[in-house]
């Protein structure tokens, strides 16, 4: 017998090979058929080939099968596409015993999305033999029961279908019964036991017969019960039913309780033998034992169980009726009871594939999720449709029944919405309707379709001059509203030039948060303002930037003293100027010419008398440097005044200089003395020869040696008291001489200045240093260097040792000492040992040294 059933079911899997693979192209969908009962990995058919799929694919395309079954009993070799029994299948308890048993599946594949509906058909095995509730029956029938008496008998359970279903009943050989089998609606078959000849009780009181029931699958498969007929005196009247069918119908949900028919039955004997009672006939299913009940005295039938419509739509119950007299007869009766459906099922939603995130360029149609909705109803009740609100860039399509596809309607932006949540209502057409809410999230993954965008458009930026090298002068922010890579920025400068020079010489940016740097001091008077271009540009592919233009001001310090244009020193000497004695009060004597180079307040000069030989003889106009007479000269007045002008910004704090003037009062002003002067400054034409220069140098050197010595006797002779050595050297001439200090107050805030002054009508480049530590009254050495060629040769650079002097004048300062031909230079050194001492330097040096001291 075992190896009879391998056979068969060797025979029923070539069966299913060759009928496989049914494809309805309408619904896409294929059909297969599988016998129960197969172990793991029996071949249930090549699905790939079926779908024109490439094998190679299927792992890349995500392919997959998703069962609404609560097991898996079926899977994919997603190498080869063969679609193999993953678990054994038991189609009595997946089916129960409905005729026809399929698994529905549905295939999804990815990239692109497509979706394939299968159904595999679960075909019945015999692999369950009939059965009875009970092994032994036992009958009572009256002797006087007339032939064709009919008793039915208790049907025996086959669990399988069809064919191998329970096909009949059997009767083992006896004198008096034979067996009649009868078929309900459903299909199934009962026995009922036909009395065929008379009873004798006196003769027999019992009769045991073998009842099988055979099915009809290969090889058969049986089960028996035993029969036991006692024989019983006779009771001549039976109960008799009002009808022998009953139709009724019931609402499915019906509470427990609920009244579904009270049969009636008459019987005419009395007493004992009139008294019926109502049970289920012996072949009442035992479905239906559980869900109703009858109750035995009353004969009402009443829902004892949960009648589901959705497991069966009609239902047949067997009642007997039975006196209590001897020899009880039990007839029978049959009730219909149909089952009507309600809308007692809420619609399932199943989401089958969900492509999430999607990226916010996705065009409109993109296929975002696969859903499938069920209604376990019927009719109107089973009807289901499915919404979306109409607020989201979302469309749901019916591709075909009860199944929807969720798509993109317009493009998405992912920096408006982030992600979507996506509420899907399946109502069912039921009254009143059912249903069901599912929430499907959608994440919008980023691209880089925003470039950055600075706060500003446009920066201004102020930058104080003199600022530290390295210092951050401003920061600059933008955004960028993507995510992740494509907002991450990285801050450059773009090239161009300031002045000439490459602009990554003057400032660098941090590539990641957008601080300037500025990588010079910047000088005011030099570079007032420029601009630049910084780029932000973010990480994604492709890379997106924009441009912001920043304007950078440079802010004046105060770091430029005064500098005296006129007058100037004269060969070295201290600038003169010739008065006539009978000038009135408020004569212009001289006017103060001085430059700043700094602006605005920095650059507001002031004019002050410093120190004066007589203060009450001479003024100086606050802010024009015009220097006038107070009164008329007299006799007493000495006839060489000495002024000391304080020229003075307005910055903060204040820088000045110095600038000495000696008025000498005359009677009147000699027109010859003025041609000498002009002769002797007058400069030799660039091609003379060295020789005449020599000569005229040489002229000059002499003449002013021996006027400084006539000075020199003269003012011996008038100040012998007052002075204290005098010396004379066999190269030169110096002077030495020594007067009262002056008040400490009068040069607080005195420094080292240097007055330049080149024009063409005067040729001579002088330099005046006033000393801030020391007093006027201190000996003045002049150092006067002259070359051979002087009116060749250039200066190469002037050198201020003062520590009080700022350091870009100073360096504007040697920049400006540049002199041209004929030039000479003076060096004043305040002191023996005063580091403030301006050097001048030529090549092939004659030196003169004269010392000099003026006084009062």
């Amino acid at each position: 017998l075992k190896a009879s059933n391998t056979r068969e079911n060797q025979r029923q899997v070539v069966c299913l090979l060759l009928c496989a693979c049914a494809l309805d192209r309408g619904l896409a969908q294929i059909r297969y058929s599988v016998p129960e009962e197969l172990e793991h990995g029996a071949f249930v058919g090549n699905i790939a080939e079926d779908l024109g799929l490439d094998v190679a694919k299927l792992s890349s395309r995500r392919f997959r099968i998703v069962s609404g079954a609560r097991k898996q009993y079926l899977e994919v070799n997603l190498e080869n596409g063969i679609i193999f029994v993953n678990e054994k299948i038991d189609r009595e308890e997946l089916c129960e015993q409905s005729p026809v048993c399929f698994l529905h599946l549905q295939v999804v594949i990815e990239s692109p999305l497509e979706l394939y509906r299968v159904e595999v058909e679960i075909l019945d095995v015999n692999d369950n033999a009939p059965s009875f509730p009970w092994s032994e029956f036992n009958l009572e029938i009256t002797e006087s029961a007339a032939p064709g008496s009919r008793f039915p008998l208790e049907s025996a359970q086959d669990l399988d279908v069809g064919s191998n279903s329970l096909r009949s009943y059997l009767l083992s050989a006896n004198q008096h019964f034979v067996l009649d089998i009868q078929a309900r609606n459903d299909g199934s078959k009962f026995a009922e036991l036909v009395l065929q000849s008379p009873l004798d009780r006196e003769q027999q009181k019992t009769h045991e017969m073998v009842l099988t029931a055979v099915d009809g699958g290969s090889p058969l498969r049986s089960g028996t019960a035993q029969i036991t007929v006692t024989v019983l005196d006779a009771n001549d009247n039976v109960p008799v039913f009002d009808r022998s069918v009953y139709r009724v119908s019931l609402v499915e949900n019906a509470p427990r309780g609920t009244l579904v028919l009270k049969l009636n039955a008459t019987d005419l004997d009395e007493g004992a033998n009139g008294e019926i009672t109502y049970s289920f006939s012996g072949h009442a299913p035992l479905k239906v034992r559980e869900l109703f009940s009858v109750d035995s005295h009353s004969g009402e039938i009443r829902v004892k169980g949960i009648v589901d419509y959705e497991k069966a739509s009609v239902y047949e119950l067997y009642v007997q009726a039975k006196d209590k007299g001897p020899s009880a007869v039990a007839v029978h009766c049959k009730v219909l009871v149909d089952i009507l459906d309600v809308n007692d099922n809420a619609p399932e939603v199943i989401l089958t594939s969900v492509s999430t995130p999607v990226q916010e360029d996705a065009p409109p149609g993109t296929v975002i999720a696969v859903i499938s909705v069920m209604d376990r109803d019927s009719g109107e009740n089973g009807a289901v449709d499915c919404q979306i609100p109409g607020n989201v860039p979302f469309q749901l399509h019916s591709s075909f029944k009860n199944y929807y596809t969720l798509v993109t309607s317009e493009f998405l932006d992912r920096e408006s919405v982030s992600e979507y949540n996506i509420t899907l209502t399946a109502r069912d057409l039921g009254s009143p309707p059912l249903s069901t809410r599912k929430t499907i999230l959608v994440q919008v993954s980023d691209i880089n379709d925003n470039p950055p965008r600075f706060i500003q458009p446009s920066y201004t930026v102020y930058v104080t001059e003199n600022n530290a090298p390295g210092a951050s002068i401003c920061s600059l922010t933008a955004f960028d509203p993507d995510s992740n890579q494509n907002a991450y920025l990285s801050y450059s400068i773009l090239e161009g030039q300031i002045q000439g020079m490459p602009v990554s010489t003057y400032v660098s940016i941090n590539s990641d948060n957008g601080n300037i740097y500025a990588l010079r001091s910047f000088d005011y008077e030099q570079l007032r303002n420029f601009q630049i271009r910084v780029q932000a540009q973010d990480a994604g592919f492709p890379p997106l930037s924009s441009n912001v233009t920043v304007n950078v001001f440079v802010l004046d310090q105060n770091d430029n003293a005064p500098v005296i244009l006129s007058p100037l020193p004269r060969n070295g000497t201290v600038a003169t100027e010739m008065v006539p004695r009978s000038v009135d009060a408020g004569y212009l004597v001289a006017k103060i010419t001085a430059l700043d180079a700094d602006a605005g307040q920095n650059s507001r000069l002031s004019y002050q008398m410093l120190q004066a030989t007589d203060p009450g003889l001479f003024s100086v106009a606050l802010y024009t440097g015009e220097i006038r007479t107070i009164r008329r000269f007299l006799d007493k007045d000495a006839i060489r005044q000495r002024l000391v002008i304080l020229v003075k910004d307005n910055g903060q704090p204040p820088l000045s200089a110095t600038v000495s003037i000696i008025l000498s009062v005359v009677d009147s002003v000699p027109e010859s003395l003025s041609n000498f002067g002009d002769l002797s400054l007058s400069p030799q034409p660039p091609s003379n020869l060295a020789l005449y220069l020599i000569v005229s140098l040489s002229t000059i050197s002499l003449i002013f040696l021996v006027a400084i010595i006539v000075l020199a006797a003269v003012k011996c002779y008038k100040d012998r008291d007052s002075l204290g050595s005098y010396a004379l050297s066999s190269l030169g001439t110096a002077c030495c001489s020594f007067e009262p200090e002056p008040p400490a107050e009068v040069f607080k805030k005195s420094n080292l200045n240097l007055q330049i002054a080149t024009g063409a009508k005067v040729p001579t480049n002088c330099v005046e240093v006033n000393s801030n530590p020391g007093n006027l009254s201190q000996a003045y050495c002049y150092k006067v260097c002259l070359t051979p060629e002087s009116a060749k040769s250039d200066f190469m650079f002037l050198k201020p040792c003062s520590p009080g002097t700022p350091r870009n004048n100073a360096a504007r300062g040697a920049d400006n000492l540049a002199l041209s031909s004929q030039s000479r230079c003076s060096s004043v050194n305040n002191g023996a040992t005063t580091p403030n001492e301006v050097k001048l330097h030529s090549s092939s040096v004659l030196n003169i040294n004269l010392l000099v001291e003026f006084v009062k």
